[in-house]
């Protein structure tokens, strides 16, 4: 008896060595910098020599402040239309994609090339194309008479966040392509064989069996995909810094401009916890309305 509970007890203390490093990893590159940025919200300091205690002063005029929740609109409309695209176009190609074709691994190749570039390339590429002297978009669409003359893509308030979004959509929708595409690979082929016995069409099939089948595909990849572009800064930053006219002033380049430039890096540390909350409410409002509570 005393031999097993020693064995038992080297084997629970080899888990817990096991899993020590990750934990330790974790620690100093998740929970530190979220426990010391709802630390330095508290206070009224340049990180140095200034360290003056404000309690929740900041959350209070942050949450009363009609331009943070202007911010927070803008934040919100670039999220929803730059998810929805990803969602509309990774769905699409990973239907074609799920199709056995001659080259099929070429074409999955040249698709996910958006997704290999850096952000910073991204958005140089496309504030070269949207340039008004010598982008190609505005001599295309000068060339078919869509547009009589250049348009300002990026310095027009009405165009700029369009403009923004579609170079976002662009950059990420190889992600949510593949994810979507492993899930279609993951349904049975025999369920649609015997809806195609039962005289389902194509849209029945894609209802009744595809959307059920990528539910818990969709629920991750929403979560992933809205948090990760709702606090997006560097192709906006490139593109537009937050103009013009505040049109693309997104609520993480308000952070990044309250803490660096404007040095007040207790009220930009408040508004990222605030952000931390509004994802983690993203991400539990999903998991309630696809029926994941459980996962």
């Amino acid at each position: 008896m005393g031999e097993r509970l020693r064995t038992a007890n080297r084997r629970e203390l080899g888990g817990y060595l096991f899993i020590f490093p990750a934990f330790l990893v974790m620690l100093m590159l998740v929970i530190y910098p979220l426990i010391y940025g709802g630390y330095i919200s508290l206070f009224n300091t340049n990180l140095m020599a200034r360290w003056n205690l404000v309690g929740l002063k900041y959350y209070l005029r942050i949450l009363t402040d009609s331009v943070f929740w202007s911010k927070i609109r803008i934040t919100i409309s670039f999220t929803f239309w730059t998810v929805l695209g990803h969602f509309i176009l990774g769905m699409v190609l990973a239907l074609m994609l799920n199709v056995k074709i001659p080259g099929r691994a070429v074409f999955r190749a040249i698709l996910l090339t958006p997704w290999l570039f850096p952000e910073v390339v991204v958005a140089l590429v496309w504030k070269w194309l949207y340039n008004p002297m010598y982008g190609l978009i505005n001599h295309f669409l000068v060339q078919l008479h869509v547009i009589a003359a250049p348009i300002s893509w990026l310095g027009s308030p009405s165009a700029a966040l369009p403009a923004v979004i579609i170079a976002a959509i662009w950059k990420g929708y190889p992600l949510i392509m593949v994810m979507l595409l492993a899930g279609l690979q993951a349904i049975p082929q025999e369920l649609y064989e015997a809806a195609q016995i039962d005289g389902a069409s194509p849209i029945q099939a894609f209802r009744y069996i595809t959307l059920p089948g990528l539910r818990y595909v969709l629920v991750v990849s929403l979560i992933l995909d809205t948090v990760w572009w709702f606090k997006h800064f560097t192709i906006i930053w490139v593109l537009t810094q937050g103009g013009p006219v505040d049109a693309t002033n997104v609520i993480s380049i308000d952070i990044y401009k309250t803490a660096f430039e404007y040095f007040r890096f207790g009220e930009a540390a408040s508004m990222a916890v605030i952000v931390f909350f509004i994802c983690f409410l993203f991400g539990y409002g999903y998991r309630r309305m696809l029926g994941d509570e459980g996962n």
